[in-house]
């Protein structure tokens, strides 16, 4: 299931040696950079399944190693007095009226440090909830197939069912609203809480009451399967247009979008759609290896900032095998991070056409920070700008053709997104 929380924009990881943070060896740098129903946009929402979400799963996220971190976040207290913590503690020891053990005290004081920054996008992650986190990143996880929201009333709403998977199979549709999960009611929950009780090992039930169509009162069983999808396809469209659908930048993104490229180039295709919709980010790295496609080496895809100063600089690398080719991104309101990246350093450096819709807006950079116990803390240390000097954090990127799908559009399987980008490619 996927929630739009487009959060994980930069992130970089890191081995530590203790709890303060003191970076020790590192994994391989990564990043990362959020349509129509299932059967119009089975890709799309492929790639959104069972996401946790961008505030606390994708965006652009930066693996890589950082000696000596901490001193960089200087506007945080030297010294903290936990006088006070113990303090609660001890009232809390002499008074509850129930069981907590160590860890779940020490898991919680961990998930409040994080969260008394008051960004959505720093989130301390248990050694579960990484994993969950990780496994997401490279679409492998178990679920039921089924993309999550709150719409405007704040209820659990159903955005997507994909076709071939258990939701669909169990007879779950778009615009159900989930009203219990197992039996409790997810009002109170954060999204992502809610999706992680849906969630669960492969061959087991979640039970789930839905109301569909503000009336109707339905109860479904729906038993749990792996979800193991590649984060690239592609094929050739009518008038010998290459299409490519990325649902998220994750480890395997680079290696599939370049063969999928290098088929393009082979049939030497006339036109290039570069489907984003619907697409949270993922990892730096393959945000500009997707980038560098189109672009001659050297070529600016992002800077990274803190404050004013610019801390680094991406380019191209100059595997350009799609150079020239007439190409249009397509892009809507969950789309962020590092699609954002890809679309905004292609428009500005003059590759590619925007159709589609205003994207989500995420333009900050996340590190992940790895503990010994296996869980992770994901801190925001950056704002990314595009080629063209803007940094989109809450404003997103604007289409150069404004391209929306109407309700009447999905009900019928119309994509008049992808029919404008088509049409726009023909004459050419």
């Amino acid at each position: 299931m996927a929630c739009y929380n487009k959060d994980l924009m930069g992130i970089k990881q890191t081995e530590q040696k203790s709890q303060m943070l003191q970076a020790s060896k590192s994994r391989k740098p990564r990043r990362m950079g959020f349509g129509l129903r299932a059967r119009l946009l089975t890709i799309v929402a492929v790639f959104a399944v069972f996401s946790l979400g961008l505030n606390v799963g994708n965006g652009t996220i930066k693996l890589s190693a950082v000696s000596g971190s901490p001193s960089k976040a200087n506007n945080l207290p030297d010294k903290v007095d936990y006088s006070s913590v113990t303090n609660v503690y001890n009232s809390l020891k002499a008074n509850y009226n129930g069981k907590v053990s160590e860890t779940e005290l020490l898991d919680g004081l961990k998930h409040g440090l994080a969260k008394s920054t008051n960004d959505p996008y720093t989130v301390y992650f248990t050694a579960k909830e990484a994993k969950d986190f990780n496994d997401q990143l490279n679409n492998s996880f178990a679920g039921i197939g089924a993309r999550l929201s709150r719409n405007a009333d704040k209820n659990l709403t159903v955005d997507e069912s994909i076709a071939g998977f258990p939701a669909a199979k169990a007879g779950l549709k778009a615009k159900d609203i989930i009203v219990e999960i197992n039996g409790q009611d997810p009002t109170d929950l954060t999204l992502d809480d809610a999706i992680s009780k849906i969630r669960g090992p492969a061959g087991s039930v979640v039970k789930l009451k839905i109301v569909r169509d503000k009336s109707q009162q339905i109860d479904l069983s729906i038993t749990r399967e792996v979800i193991a999808l590649p984060t690239v396809t592609s094929e050739i469209k009518d008038g010998n247009i290459g299409y490519m659908r990325i649902t998220g930048f994750g480890e395997d993104t680079t290696q599939l979008a370049q063969k999928a490229a290098q088929d393009f180039a082979a049939k030497k295709v006339t036109g290039i759609i570069l489907d984003l919709r619907n697409n949270p980010g993922g990892l730096l790295d393959s945000a500009v290896d997707i980038s560098s496609l189109w672009l001659p080496e050297g070529k600016t895809v992002l800077q990274e900032k803190r404050g004013s100063v610019v801390e680094q600089t991406y380019n191209s690398k100059g595997n350009n095998i799609l150079n020239g080719i007439p190409t249009v991104v397509l892009m809507n309101g969950g789309s962020a991070s590092a699609s954002e990246i890809t679309a905004g350093a292609l428009h500005d450096n003059g590759a590619a056409r925007i159709i589609g819709e205003k994207s989500y807006g995420k333009g900050v950079v996340q590190q992940l920070i790895n503990f010994k116990d296996g869980s992770q803390l994901k801190v925001t240390v950056a704002s990314w700008y595009r080629p063209n000097g803007q940094n989109i954090n809450k404003k997103g990127i604007d289409p150069d053709d404004k391209i929306t799908i109407s309700d009447a559009d999905a009900k019928a399987m119309t994509d008049t997104q992808l029919q404008a980008a088509q049409t726009y490619l023909q004459k050419k």
